[in-house]
């Protein structure tokens, strides 16, 4: 009788998408389940991107390490981000854990298993991360059947000077279109309809490997396959966004009108203290194309508040920008001291009471912007991809501005059952900040 393995996913769909790919190969010689209880070998994938996510991958590991004292679980294993940055440390710090799998080693992680599972040996298992995972490679998806994130490229050559990345996950290193179209049609085959293109620098698609942008060219392949009806960009550095993506963007129906663009920040001597590439100015100019190429486009981003020796009037400046470009979707953190990052280095420090009360201030100015863009569905019908039935009879949904999980969702009354994984219209009556109300239109 096969043995049970359960994985626990943390942090960006990046790492779920890691986490498919070791299923995959896991399915091979063992069974996968969801049951934390039934599972004999526990993966815990875990994340390192700010300093509340690895607490909670610490958490996480030792909340997973009681089922080997209650449960049936006999390996504990860390993969991911985490086990890649500090896998030594985690192996001498928490006894529980068994072996560790770095993100250049996922295609390993049978061999690690089998070195805790038949050798007893605790293993770290964390090569240069150079790993770049293909459609040749059997892959067990973990989201909804009707979408799929797809990793285009992996790795980042940006270096922002409060980011950990580049170090965990390496350089940027594009999939061969082909790989990347021949794994799309597969998921189209096996009905899924909306496509989420992501990376760690999703616009710098195949400048390495082909030595130019072909993010466009891919959208427009993407786009001929029969059965995806949703096309979504996430990740996009505005610095590489080029006026042929959104020409392309314009010109492809599939295409959600949607867009993700990490900013981070709008005051320009902040930007370069981050190594961001690009102006405030220039973001501005980009973000007025989109929306007069594609008016019902939004638009998402991310920003960080108290970065060190961010002043009021530079904070002022971020507040200014987040009011006169009115985002439709924001995100905001307070800014996480890194260790190994040159800005984690800066004596200018701003303590952590302040990053948090303007990421709080940000978020409710934020708000109001996010309410006043959400009036314009009222009485607009539109088409929501229906992804479950809640108890009290209505269906939970998505729009085009809606990526899962991180997005709004459309509350949809129906006269009619409706199928998950299907889309339907639905005219919208009512709106909050983030989520809109609805009819089905028969």
């Amino acid at each position: 009788m096969s043995k049970k393995v359960a994985i626990v996913t943390l942090g960006c769909p990046k790492n779920q998408v890691d986490s498919e790919v070791m299923s995959g190969r896991i399915s091979e010689k063992y069974d996968l389940v969801q049951e934390l209880e039934q599972a004999d070998i526990i993966i815990v994938n875990t994340c390192t991107f700010i300093d509340s996510a690895k607490e909670e991958s610490v958490d996480t590991i030792l909340e997973m390490a009681q089922y080997k004292q209650e449960g049936h679980c006999q390996t504990l294993l860390a993969a991911g981000c985490l086990a890649q940055r500090y896998g030594e440390e985690l192996m001498t710090d928490i006894q529980e854990l068994d072996g560790i799998l770095g993100t250049g080693n996922l295609a390993e992680v049978l061999e690690v298993i089998d070195e805790a599972q038949i050798h007893k040996t605790k293993h770290v298992t964390q090569g240069a991360p150079e790993f770049l995972y293909n459609d040749l490679m059997p892959r067990q998806r973990l989201s909804p059947k009707h979408y799929a994130y797809v990793k285009v490229a992996e790795g980042c050559d940006n270096f922002c000077t409060y980011c950990i990345i580049p170090k965990v996950r390496g350089h940027f290193r594009s999939r061969p279109e082909e790989s990347i179209l021949r794994e799309i049609r597969q998921m189209a085959d096996e009905g899924v309809k909306e496509i989420l293109l992501i990376a760690q620098d999703t616009t710098r698609y195949g400048k390495d490997l082909y030595g130019e942008l072909r993010l466009p060219s891919l959208v427009r392949k993407v786009a001929e396959i029969q059965g995806i009806e949703w096309i979504r960009l996430m990740y996009c550095y505005p610095d590489l966004f080029s006026d042929e993506l959104i020409q392309t963007m314009k010109e492809t129906p599939k295409v959600c009108r949607y867009i993700d663009l990490p900013l981070q920040h709008a005051d320009n001597q902040i930007l370069k203290e981050m190594n961001r590439r690009g102006t405030s100015e220039e973001t501005e100019i980009l973000i007025k194309k989109l929306r007069q190429a594609m008016p019902d486009i939004q638009i998402r981003t991310t920003m960080i508040t108290g970065f060190p020796g961010e002043t009021e009037v530079q904070f002022a400046n971020l507040l200014a920008f987040v009011k006169r470009v009115g985002f439709d979707r924001l995100g905001a953190f307070a800014y996480s001291q890194e260790e190994s990052t040159p800005a984690a280095q800066r004596e200018d420090q701003v303590p952590h009471e302040i990053r948090e009360q303007r990421r709080d201030d940000l978020m409710q100015v934020q708000q109001g912007i996010a309410l006043e863009r959400q009036q314009r569905w009222i009485g607009k019908t539109l088409k929501v991809l229906i992804e479950e039935k809640l108890p009290d009879g209505r269906y939970l949904g998505r729009s085009e501005g809606d990526a899962p999980e991180i997005d709004g969702s459309v509350y949809v009354n129906s006269s009619q059952e409706l199928k998950i994984g299907e889309f339907t219209q639905v005219k919208i009556h009512e709106v909050d900040s983030y989520d809109l109300m609805g009819e089905v239109v028969s």
